[in-house]
């Protein structure tokens, strides 16, 4: 892709999609243009990840259905300032294609973001105790199950919880005028003692010939001095 940063922090990418349909198989690409520009308030702290066992990718890359999802969303967060960072096939998660069978679905990861802590429910479903029902084949400690239902079905064992900082920045090297200081002395670097480099030449020529010529003497002698009524 090409990237070109604009005055105001705007970044215009140019990917190139190659998509391709599932059942003819037949493939088109596409030049999209993008412009990226940063959130009005920094990046999201607060990131949840939820897996959503009945969708497929394409389904929820549309608009609308994010926002769908983002208001159930928000029904679990307790919040409303959040939006969708991040969604990802489970299939490149080492998800398993499904079966052609009763309608199911790859399942999705819709990764979640919000500047306000979580919810208590959010913390609850990813608590020791709730980990631990989880591996048992129960429900998970959380009294937010309704609140996705019908339009999505929220895998709550998968759910992973992020607490994102900004990396302090560390300061660059300050550059000086590049001007002496008055009364300043310049001092050349020590000169370097000349090494003897003939030695190591003469081991690195001598030992691999010597070792040639002994081979070519055994050899010699293998083949003309052992023959048979020699």
């Amino acid at each position: 892709p090409q990237n070109r940063a604009g005055p105001c922090h705007v970044s215009l990418l140019s990917p190139q999609v190659l998509a391709y349909n599932r059942h003819t198989f037949a493939t088109v690409s596409q030049r999209l243009l993008i412009s990226v520009t940063p959130a009005p308030g920094g990046d999201a702290p607060f990131q949840a990840e939820f897996l959503v066992g009945n969708r497929n990718v394409e389904e929820l890359l549309p608009e609308a259905a994010r926002e769908l999802f983002l208001q159930a969303s928000a029904g679990v967060w307790e919040r409303g300032d959040l939006h969708v960072i991040n969604v990802t096939s489970a299939l490149d998660r080492g998800g398993r294609v499904p079966l052609p069978i009763e309608g199911r679905r790859e399942g999705v990861y819709v990764q979640v973001g919000s500047h306000s802590p979580f919810s208590p429910c959010l913390a609850s479903a990813v608590s020791p105790q709730s980990r631990s029902r989880c591996h048992r084949g129960q429900r998970p400690l959380a009294s937010c199950y309704d609140t996705f239902a019908p339009h999505f079905s929220i895998r709550w064992c998968n759910l992973t919880l992020l607490q994102v900082w900004p990396s302090p920045t560390t300061p660059g090297p300050g550059w000086g005028p590049g001007v002496l200081e008055e009364g300043g002395d310049f001092e050349p670097p020590t000169e370097v003692v000349p090494r003897e480099l003939l030695p190591a030449f003469l081991v690195t020529l001598l030992v691999p010939l010597a070792v040639a010529a002994l081979l070519c003497l055994l050899l010699g002698h293998l083949m003309c001095c052992r023959r048979e009524g020699v």
